[in-house]
């Protein structure tokens, strides 16, 4: 049979109250820095899935939003969808495109297209339509 081993009265025989303390302060440290790390990430995140959306909606009104060849104009246009507002800009394109003597039927035409979502990103898309050189 074992004899029950003496009590322990030495004092290295556990951990100090200090020894506890820089033990949980590191632990707290790491805690912290590690939810800062989350807390940037989570703001990225947040920030790529506006900029994602702010795309998105200049796309959808590219394909959608400019008017046929036939039906587009010089001059400003506005519209407002799903919070997103969008400006639409046609205007030539730089000056003396006149060919003497060449009978042609089109025009290079600027348009700008502009959308500012509701947390206030801007997309600023431009493109050249050409256009239908109007009757003299």
């Amino acid at each position: 049979m074992l004899a029950p081993s003496p009590p322990i009265n030495r004092p290295e025989a556990g951990f100090t109250i200090i020894e506890v303390l820089v033990a949980l302060a590191l632990v707290a440290v790491s805690v912290v820095a590690i939810g800062a790390v989350m807390a940037g990430k989570v703001r990225g995140v947040r920030a790529l899935e506006q900029h994602v959306a702010l795309m998105q909606a200049a796309r959808t009104l590219m394909t959608v939003g400019i008017p046929r060849r036939a039906e587009l104009q010089n001059g400003t246009s506005t519209g407002q969808a799903e919070g997103y507002r969008w400006t639409i800009d046609v205007s030539p394109l730089g000056n003396g495109w006149d060919v003497p003597g060449a009978n042609v039927a089109w025009t290079p035409e600027l348009v700008r297209i502009r959308v500012r979502s509701p947390s206030g990103g801007l997309s600023d898309i431009r493109t050249v339509r050409l256009m239908p050189r109007p009757s003299e």
